[in-house]
């Protein structure tokens, strides 16, 4: 599932608004989370995950191009489990995403359901 701001990912992942209705037993298993999206930036997105007990433990990827510390340090602050910066190279970046998803979905142990 890919949402295209913050409101959409939020929605998707309580099953409100446009995904009102919406199984959220199968939401993902990892969330890959973008610090600059329109409408509700993805620090506020964070931060509202870790406020709900639905989704406070699942794992929060902050993939982003953002090279402020101070967008890296608020990130584990708001309970990030990773903050990885998005290589320019779209090969790289491929690489990258595909890397990721080996890490958090075959070798980590989640925390029990």
């Amino acid at each position: 599932m890919i949402a295209r701001d913050g409101p959409e990912a939020l929605d998707f992942l309580f099953g409100t608004g446009a995904h009102a209705g919406h199984d959220t037993s199968t939401t993902p298993e990892v969330v890959l989370l973008d610090l600059k999206l329109p409408k509700l930036d993805g620090l506020e997105v964070l931060r509202r995950l870790r406020a709900d007990p639905r989704t406070r433990l699942r794992p929060v990827v902050i993939l982003t191009s953002s090279k402020e510390d101070r967008d890296l340090t608020r990130s584990y602050e708001l309970g990030a489990n990773s903050y990885i910066r998005k290589p320019v190279d779209f090969k790289q970046f491929v690489k990258a995403v595909q890397d990721l998803g080996l890490y958090w979905l075959v070798l980590n142990e989640p925390p029990p359901a």
